[in-house]
C-alpha cells in the first residue's frame, strides 16, 4: 500500500499557552478537504504545521513518505504551495515578479508566468504593479503564483488559508472553481480553510471540523454532516432542494 501524500502522526504544538492537537490525519493525492471551525479554533495553525512553516513540539509530519522537517526548502517548495489569507505585500512589485516568486530558485520562471496568469484569468494584469491592483485582482495574482509553483509536478499539495475572504460572491465561486480544476488535472490535494459552509459541502470531499485546537471529526462532505456543522457553529441547518436542481443551505441561529 502506498504512503499517503501527507500524514500527521500524533502532532502537537503549544503556542501562547494554547495546545493544538494531537493531530492524527492523513491525506491522499487528489483529495479535497475543507477545514471549518469558529474563530480561534486553530485552523490557520493546522495549515501552518502542514506547510512546514512551524515545527511541532511532538510528533512527525510526512510528505510523500518523507519527514517534512528534513526536506530542503527548495524540495518542499516543489511539492507544496501555500495560498495565504492576506494578499498584501510590503513593496510595490511588478505583477510578473510576484508570480515568478512561485518558481524561485528553479531558473525557469519565464516560461511559467504566462500560463499561470492565463489559468488565473489574470493575463491582462501582467504589466501592472501589484500595489495598484484591487483586492480581487491581487487574489488572482496570488492564485497565479501558486499555480506556477505546482504547474509541472503531479500529486502535490496546495494549502489555502481563507483564500476567498473579502471577495465578492461571484469571484469567490470563480476562483474556487479555477483552483479545484487545476488541482484535479494534476492530482494535487487541496486543503482549504473556509467559512462558507455551502462551498465546503459542495466543492470538497471531506470536512475537518475544528474547535479549541483539535480536529473533532473527519467527515465526508455530505448532508449527513449538517447536524455536526450545526453543533459546531450553534446553527440550525437545512438543505433545501431547488426547482432547477441542486440544493441550497438554509441556516438560522439555534435556540438558546
Amino acid at each position: 500500500m502506498s504512503a499517503p501524500l501527507l500524514a500527521l502522526n500524533a502532532v502537537r504544538l503549544q503556542r501562547a499557552g494554547q495546545l493544538f492537537g494531537p493531530f492524527d490525519l492523513s491525506l491522499a493525492a487528489g483529495e479535497r478537504v475543507a477545514v471549518l471551525g469558529p474563530s480561534g479554533a486553530g485552523k490557520s495553525t493546522l495549515l501552518n504545521l502542514m506547510s512546514g512553516g512551524v515545527r511541532p513540539d511532538v510528533g512527525v509530519l510526512e510528505l510523500q513518505g518523507e519527514r517534512l522537517d528534513r526536506l530542503r526548502p527548495a524540495e518542499r517548495a516543489r511539492r507544496r504551495a501555500v495560498l495565504p489569507q492576506s494578499h498584501r505585500l510590503a513593496f510595490g512589485l511588478p505583477v510578473e515578479l510576484v508570480v515568478s516568486l512561485g518558481r524561485w530558485g528553479r531558473g525557469d520562471e519565464a516560461r511559467h508566468i504566462g500560463p499561470a496568469l492565463a489559468w488565473a484569468q489574470a493575463s491582462h494584469l501582467r504589466d501592472r504593479r501589484y500595489d495598484e491592483l484591487s483586492g480581487g485582482e491581487q487574489a488572482r495574482v496570488q492564485l497565479a503564483r501558486v499555480l506556477a509553483q505546482l504547474a509541472d509536478v503531479e500529486g502535490g499539495l496546495l494549502l489555502a488559508d481563507e483564500p476567498l475572504a473579502a471577495l465578492d460572491p461571484g469571484l469567490q465561486l470563480e476562483l474556487l472553481d479555477l483552483l479545484q480544476r487545476f488541482c484535479a488535472e494534476r492530482g494535487h490535494a487541496l486543503v482549504a480553510v473556509l467559512h462558507d459552509l455551502q462551498q465546503a459541502l459542495q466543492g470538497f470531499e471531506r470536512l475537518w471540523l475544528m474547535r479549541a485546537g483539535r480536529v473533532l471529526v473527519d467527515h465526508p462532505a455530505n448532508s449527513a454532516a449538517l447536524p455536526l456543522l450545526g453543533d459546531l457553529f450553534g446553527l440550525r441547518l437545512q438543505a433545501l432542494e431547488l426547482p432547477e436542481g441542486g440544493w441550497a443551505l438554509a441556516a438560522r441561529r439555534a435556540a438558546a
